[in-house]
Order: structure tokens, then C-alpha cells, then sequence
């Protein structure tokens, strides 16, 4: 610590289990010892040791069952741990973590994480509830696996543009330099072909200082051009030891990829994932970097069609926002904005003609107020534009299927029908989405991707491989990339969220009867979580009420507290 009077203080982390002393014996033996990260503690329960087993195929199909390190105790404990070098490298040294000397980091309390913290999936129980899946805790650690001389770390950046990639750049590489006095740091050229292609950026917190202003990426992205072994082979050959790969789910299912055949060649390297995805579908987290940029650029695209729409006689203000497989960009900028009068996402099914129509919906708002005001995500609508043109299955350099442009689709249905019905109408037709993903950052997001970067850092410096970091709840944590990979987070049509935007646009749902129920139960199906198929009996009794209909959930018959 920063003196010899700090030495004697007792720290105590504001949600650590218990207070520590750092130059506790516990703190000696564990200088002295290196902490695989496959062992197994007691993790805020009662006595009582828990048992590390891996999980079964019907968990979750994973490619490999190593990859799954599941640690169980009382009471429906589930911590879903991550890999670490010494799975695989065993009898790594350890050294003491340099933050310990870091004059900027004097003033803290506690410096490093308990190695016992971990953190919910869910916050929300019932007294009997069972305690459910837990991440590990992100953030410093008391020894390191690597020393600072010998790191030589990479960052490649994959996929489409979102604001903030420039600040996690920025942020790895000022956050390696001035905690962990790493200042050598390459920057690979156009994403993952980069590696193989031999195109390298120095990068130093000099040369980084000001890429926060900017948009985009300084380093350069590509979609495709994936291939493992040339990667890995180059990383090898370039001594690489930390590799930080800024992408959304297909990127982070390539990281895994990469990680893997590191560990089958037995290389110390640390691979980590920084997920990204402007339209905030990654599963677990409680969201991704950039959203809250685009969610306030999307608020102008809006404000500018209500303007359109109401300076003349029935105008409409129609406004195509990202969101492929997921809507809360639009589901937020609505809102946020509270002029807009239909907000149309891919979750939630909608029907153009016939009585309750979409259009039907559009002439009413017109006859009543004037003007009218419609925002729709890029993936909403897709059947209906299928059924209507010629079906297409073409996809991108990353595997996504090339949609069908939902915006000009609807204009074209809207200008026709209001033609056969004699009715004049002016629409504009407003289409951000490049604008909004080459903006910069905005102050949230900016210290947002601060905290991953450094969450990040901290993790390959403490041995970790084969994550991704993340918030869960509020806390910064290291998910298993299969987590990430597995499934898409998407706008829950029967949630209060949903609910409040339908208040606020007084817009019809669309739905039938049945698509609720089928939504319902879409909710309510087992997801990969290990406590799903390894219920204790709280969660198998919690399960029967769902299919006995005795949850308050269940039925539409829940009560807000």
C-alpha cells in the first residue's frame, strides 16, 4: 500500500463479504499460493464445501463440456465460473499486482476484489426461492499471472460501427499503461484479418488521447474474414499474450473459437471479449456500450419527424431505427420522446389491413390529430414484406440475413393505401442509422466503456481467458462466452416495459390472444442456465406452480407491488 500506516488499517470493500486485513495470513498464503480459478470456495454461505462438476449436454450445447465450469452450494447456489490459465498451465507463478504501489490508487480502501465475490443473474426472489446462477466478480485481484515487462497485448475491433468503440480502445490502452505500466500495445488493422494480413498499429496513450471525440473506430473493423489458425498462428509468432476483441455475438463466438485452439496449443495468452452491438441484444448483461448514444441520437431523428409531421396537413413522421432481432432502441427513443404515436419492433407481430390494421390505425390518428408520428425498428415486419415480394435469403460477411428494408416498405403500403381512399397525405421518411452509429460517445457511455476497458484489463491480468466482461445488475462481472453466445436478448412483449409503451403511444398491441399466450410461454421455457436441468427441489417447486398456474405471473394475474 501507499504507507506503512495504510498497512495496518483493516479494508473493507463496500459489498465484500467480510472485512480483511492485506497483510492477513489469509492474504500471505494466498501471495504464496496461486488461486486456480477452477477451485472452490465458500461463497457467502454456511459452512459447507461446494462441488465443482461439469454441467450435462442438456444444460446447454456447448462444443466442448471443458469449456463449462459449474461450482454448486447450499440453497440452489450456482456460480457459472470462467476459465484460467492454470486449467490448462498448471503451476503458473504469480506476482504481486502493481496497482499495490499505484500512488492514484492510495486513497482506496480495498484495492483488490475478494476472491469469494460473486454476483446474481437475478436480484428479484421469493423467500423460497432457491439463490440461482452467479458470475464471478470483475475487477483487480491481489496477484497477477503476468509481469508488466512481459505483457504485449493486442485490441482488433469486429463488426459494425457503434459509438464508443474508440473509448474502449482508448481506455485499454491508457488503462494498461497507467495501472499496470504496460505501454507497448498493437492495434490490428481491420478486424479479424487483420491478424493474418500483418496490418498493425502502434498504440500509446499518447497516440490514443483524443480518439474518444471521434466516431468509428482508429484501428479499423471488417465483417468476415475469420479463420482460427491463421490467427492464432500469428498471434503466436507475434509473442502475443493478451488478446482484447471488441465485437457483438458473432465476434464473441469467433473469441471462443480463438480461445480454444489457444488452449489446445497451450499458450499462455488471455483472450477477452468487450461485447458490442448498438442494438443491445447481448444476453446476461444489462446492456452494451453505445446504447444509450443511439437511444438520445434517435430522440433527434424523432423530434425531426414530429416537426415534419405537424407543420403540415396530415403529415406523417415515419422513422427507421436499428434493432435486427431486437427493439429497444426504438422501444426507448419512443419512450423518451413522447411524440410518437406507433413504435413497431421485431418481438412483437403487426398486421397492415382489416379492421385494428396498422393503416386503419394511421387514419384514425390522422382524423384526430392532424399528423402522426410512427417509428420502426429495421427487423420489424420482416414475414409480412416476405409474403408481399419476392422472398430473400442472402447474408452479409458475418452470417446475418440481409433484410429487407421495412422503412421504404411500409412508405410505399401507406402512400398506397391513403391513395385509394382519396385522402391526401405528406410523409417523410427518415432513415439515422449510419448516423447514429458513427456518432461519438456521450458522457454516460463514455464511463461506461471506461469500466469495461479496466474490467477487462483486470481479468487477463489476473489469469482469466475465454470472457467476456459485463454488467449483471449493476456490477461489473466475467461471463463464460458461451453465455453471451447462446441466445439474443430481445424486448419481453409481455412485460411492463412493453406495457408503458403502449400507454404512452396509445397504439393497439396487434396481437392476438394467441400471440400473447405464445409469447408467454416462450418466456417462461428453460434457458441455459445450469439451475434449469440441475433443479434443487425450491426450484422444482417453483416450477410446478408456473405449470399449475399458481404464480402470480401466470395468467396475467400478477399484482404490482
Amino acid at each position: 500500500m501507499a504507507s506503512s500506516a495504510q498497512d495496518d488499517l483493516a479494508v473493507q470493500d463496500f459489498d465484500s463479504p467480510r472485512p480483511r486485513h492485506l497483510d492477513s495470513p489469509r492474504s500471505r498464503h494466498l501471495d504464496e499460493v496461486p488461486i486456480p480459478s477452477a477451485s472452490c470456495f465458500k461463497v457467502s454461505l454456511p459452512p459447507r464445501e461446494l462441488t465443482l462438476r461439469p454441467r450435462s449436454q442438456t444444460d446447454i450445447e456447448v462444443e466442448d463440456e471443458a469449456d463449462v465450469k459449474i461450482v454448486e452450494g447450499e440453497f440452489g447456489y450456482v456460480l457459472e465460473d470462467v476459465p484460467h490459465l492454470t486449467d490448462y498451465i498448471p503451476d503458473l507463478p504469480t506476482y504481486p499486482n502493481p496497482l499495490q504501489d499505484n500512488p492514484a490508487y492510495s486513497v482506496v480502501t480495498q484495492y483488490f476484489v475478494d476472491i469469494d465475490d460473486t454476483v446474481p443473474q437475478k436480484v428479484v426472489s421469493q423467500k423460497d426461492s432457491p439463490r440461482g446462477t452467479h458470475f464471478r466478480r470483475a475487477g483487480p485481484r491481489q496477484r497477477v499471472y503476468f509481469e508488466s515487462d512481459d505483457v504485449q497485448p493486442c485490441i482488433v475491433t469486429c463488426g459494425g460501427l457503434c459509438p464508443g468503440l474508440n473509448t474502449v480502445i482508448r481506455e485499454l490502452v491508457c488503462g494498461l499503461s497507467h495501472m499496470y505500466g504496460v505501454n507497448k500495445v498493437i492495434g490490428i488493422e481491420g478486424g479479424y484479418r487483420g491478424f493474418y494480413a500483418r496490418n498493425t498499429l502502434s498504440l500509446t496513450p499518447k497516440s490514443v488521447n483524443d480518439i474518444h471525440k471521434k466516431g468509428g473506430t482508429v484501428i479499423g473493423t471488417s465483417r468476415g474474414g475469420y479463420d482460427t489458425s491463421k490467427i492464432v498462428d500469428n498471434i503466436q509468432d507475434r509473442g502475443i499474450n493478451q488478446v482484447y476483441i471488441i465485437g457483438g455475438d458473432g465476434t464473441q463466438k469467433g473469441a471462443s473459437v480463438i480461445f480454444k485452439e489457444i488452449r489446445r496449443r497451450g499458450l499462455k495468452v488471455s483472450v477477452v471479449g468487450i461485447p458490442k452491438t448498438i442494438d443491445n441484444d447481448i444476453a446476461v448483461i444489462d446492456k452494451s456500450f453505445g446504447f444509450d448514444t443511439a437511444v438520445e441520437e434517435a430522440q433527434r431523428a424523432i423530434n425531426a419527424a414530429h416537426v415534419e409531421a405537424e407543420s403540415v396537413e396530415n403529415g406523417i413522421g415515419l422513422v427507421k431505427l436499428m434493432g435486427r432481432y431486437s427493439g429497444f432502441i426504438a422501444m426507448y427513443a419512443t419512450l423518451a420522446s413522447r411524440d410518437v404515436d406507433c413504435c413497431l419492433i421485431p418481438e412483437s407481430k403487426f398486421y397492415l389491413e382489416g379492421k385494428g390494421g396498422l393503416l386503419e390505425y394511421i387514419e384514425k390518428r390522422l382524423k384526430e390529430n392532424g399528423h402522426m408520428v410512427l417509428v420502426v425498428a429495421e427487423g420489424a415486419g420482416q414475414k409480412l414484406i416476405e409474403e408481399s415480394m419476392q422472398s430473400m435469403n442472402d447474408k452479409d460477411a458475418s452470417g446475418n440475413k440481409l433484410l429487407l428494408d421495412v422503412g421504404i416498405w411500409l412508405s410505399q403500403n401507406i402512400k398506397t393505401y391513403f391513395t385509394t381512399r382519396k385522402m391526401v397525405i405528406n410523409l417523410k421518411y427518415i432513415d439515422p442509422t449510419y448516423m447514429i452509429r458513427a456518432i461519438p460517445s456521450n458522457a454516460s457511455d463514455n464511463v461506461y466503456c471506461t469500466l469495461l476497458a479496466h474490467s477487462a484489463i483486470h481479468g487477463a491480468m489476473a489469469g482469466y481467458t475465454g470472457i467476456t466482461v459485463g454488467v449483471v445488475n449493476g456490477r461489473h462481472t466475467y461471463i463464460p462466452f458461451h453465455r453471451v453466445t447462446e441466445t439474443r436478448n430481445k424486448v419481453v412483449i409481455t412485460d411492463r416495459m412493453w406495457a408503458r409503451l403502449l400507454s404512452s403511444t396509445n397504439q393497439p398491441s396487434f396481437l392476438s390472444s394467441k400471440d400473447i399466450e405464445e409469447a408467454r410461454v416462450s418466456e417462461m421455457k428453460p434457458t441455459g442456465s445450469p439451475t434449469r436441468a440441475n433443479s434443487t427441489d425450491a426450484e422444482k417447486a417453483q416450477q410446478t406452480k408456473l405449470r399449475n398456474g399458481e404464480n402470480r405471473m401466470a395468467g396475467g394475474r400478477n399484482k404490482v407491488q
